[in-house]
């Protein structure tokens, strides 16, 4: 019987490393596709971070059969978060690229518990009304693009 290959792997990857075991993590859950773990950099407590065990180094490489799991993963730990830390609230973000914040190139999403005045992230959204003829040229231009895609 062959061996079943590994998934695609960055051995210059920091998660990669996570989850071929050669660095530690604070494992929180771990299924076929996906692994949850506490971020070593929290911005609040209980910060955690879901990964796929493919390397793809950020949205656009993700492929769509592997989103759903991650899904699935993040929904799980945030409800287990919510359970055992009764947050306020609950952010769930992703970073593409050095402008946006990434600072590991593998797909990976954010699980941060909040809590009320903890300044960890602004509240300028809703704050500052778009420009409405902007907004629809924006919305056109995606309609356009997804058509084709």
């Amino acid at each position: 019987m062959a061996a079943t290959p590994l998934p695609p792997r960055d051995g210059n990857c920091i998660f990669c490393k996570i989850v071929d075991g050669i660095l530690p993590c604070h494992k929180i859950h771990e299924d076929e596709h996906t692994i949850a773990f506490m971020d070593i950099f929290p911005l609040s407590p209980g910060h955690a971070l879901v990964i796929p065990k493919d390397h793809h180094p950020d949205l656009y490489s993700m492929p769509d059969d592997l989103l759903g799991p991650v899904m699935r993963t993040t929904r799980r730990v945030a409800l287990a978060m919510a359970k055992g830390q009764g947050p306020d609230g609950m952010n769930l973000f992703q970073a593409n690229g050095v402008a946006a914040g990434q600072t590991v190139f593998h797909f990976h999403m954010h699980i941060l518990p909040r809590r009320t005045g903890d300044g960890v992230i602004s509240a300028e959204h809703g704050k500052r009304p778009g420009d409405h003829a902007m907004l629809a040229r924006e919305a056109e231009m995606l309609r356009g693009i997804l058509a084709e895609l």
